[in-house]
């Protein structure tokens, strides 16, 4: 398992439950937390820097042929989407459990995915065709494309640069941060400029890329509830998505998926207009989400399993649809990412985890990577649990949302939980008629 915290956890409790032995990897940092333990194996790959453990691809590998491992599973975030670890994943004689290199690398760069999604017939937004490398060419686009723009890395993602710009000024300041952050998360330069949405959903699809090489969506989620561009609240179905737009958005995803013959689990991100009802391709992650979740609660889909079945060429385990577009779901699911963070400014607030009691009960799921005695460092994603909620309905899904929150204590770090109750209270979140600015409102 080459990740840590509570997605190493989520995928170990699957691996056990399908009888596959696993080996955690871990950094020094890491040592104490439960997925460690929790594993058949455990190797300590490095420092705590991620440059020198979870993203040291040779660490790792190394750490795989002393257990003698057979597969790798990514997770999400670090190495998943990189087709070059992949790649020597393959190379060294392990089964890479995720999609192949070829569509982690097309689809990783937001350019050529958008023109490989448009010759594909997957509706995109108007925006450059081509890595745009300096401001001068940068207002060509803008005014090309029409204002408001959207200024973001073509290779990066999570947010991390991006920024609107509604007039020359704005552009030029949002393209030289933009460019900054790219070279420096991202190891390149090149910028993408599209049209700006100012009103929109955050809509995406879960895929699955059979081994018979078929494609299938599992379908929609809503991540409209985020701060600074990263989701923070997730729920399914989507409550601004009527049913022919549902269909419409499926068969879009089918289609990108097929465009790059995918493989596992993947997600065709979205934007959906809440003026128009129109919907545009953002982007496509080549990895598990981390609001995957919500999909298996309303589906009984364990993806996980889905995951290694696929790697392994066998069929899943459920009936695919002839169709291909969605097995039929039940219920409404919602996912809180609790983090340690302050909840009105949202920065990192790390510390010692001197008290943590989790909700259970009837439709309630926790996904934790921490526990009691634990210690929160700065060196990582502050993701302390993914506190998951499932009803009948969505009123019922929200109102178990609400007794949960009240009754998880976390004492130690700073943590979000306030955050997730007043938006819980919210009128505008409860209406589910609410957009990405939502939480720009909560917390002005």
């Amino acid at each position: 398992m080459a990740n840590r915290g509570e997605i190493a956890r989520r995928v170990i409790r699957t691996a056990r439950r399908m009888g596959i032995a696993t080996v955690a990897v871990y950094s020094v940092a890491d040592e104490d937390l439960p997925y460690v333990r929790e594993a058949d194996q455990a190797v300590l790959i490095g420092p705590a820097p991620p440059a020198q453990s979870y993203l040291d691809a040779e660490a790792i590998l190394r750490a795989a042929r002393q257990c003698r491992a057979s597969a790798i599973h990514p997770g999400y975030g670090f190495l998943a989407e990189r087709a070059s670890f992949a790649r020597q994943v393959i190379a060294a004689g392990l089964t890479w459990v995720g999609p192949s290199p070829e569509a982690i690398e097309q689809m990783g760069d937001k350019i050529r995915a958008r023109n490989l999604m448009a010759a594909a017939g997957v509706p995109v937004s108007p925006g450059s065709t081509e890595p745009v490398l300096d401001e001068d060419t940068a207002v060509a686009e803008a005014e090309r494309i029409g204002y408001p723009v959207m200024v973001k890395a073509a290779g990066g993602g999570g947010g991390i640069g991006m920024s609107a710009a509604s007039g020359e000024a704005e552009l030029r300041a949002a393209f030289a941060t933009a460019r900054s952050r790219a070279e420096r998360f991202f190891g390149h330069p090149d910028i993408l400029i599209e049209r700006y949405v100012p009103r929109a959903r955050h809509v995406e699809v879960q895929i699955l890329g059979l081994a018979d090489g078929r494609v299938i969506a599992l379908g929609e989620r809503d991540c409209s509830v985020q701060r600074r561009h990263q989701k923070v609240a997730e729920e399914t179905p989507s409550p601004g998505v009527g049913p022919d737009l549902r269909m419409r958005m499926l068969a879009a995803a089918v289609r990108a998926g097929e465009a790059v013959g995918y493989r596992g689990a993947g997600t065709v991100e979205c934007l959906v207009d809440a003026d128009t009802g129109d919907f545009i391709f953002l982007e496509m992650n080549t990895r598990l989400q981390v609001e995957h979740p919500v999909t298996e609660l309303v589906t009984g889909i364990d993806l996980v399993e889905q995951q290694f079945l696929i790697a392994a060429g066998e069929d899943v385990s459920f009936g695919p649809p002839a169709a291909s577009l969605s097995v039929p779901a039940r219920g409404h699911a919602i996912e809180l990412r609790v983090y340690a963070e302050d909840p009105v400014r949202f920065l990192p607030g790390p510390g010692r985890i001197t008290e943590w009691a989790q909700p259970s009960g009837e439709g309630i799921r926790v996904d934790a990577g921490y526990a009691a005695g634990n210690t929160v460092t700065p060196f990582y994603d502050p993701l302390l649990a993914k506190l998951c909620t499932y009803g009948a309905t969505r009123a019922e899904a929200v109102a178990r949302a609400r007794d949960a929150v009240a009754a998880f204590r976390i004492a130690g770090p700073k943590t979000n939980l306030a955050f997730h109750a007043d938006l819980l209270a919210s009128p505008q979140f409860a209406s589910g008629d609410y957009d990405t600015s939502l939480v720009a409102r909560l917390r002005p």
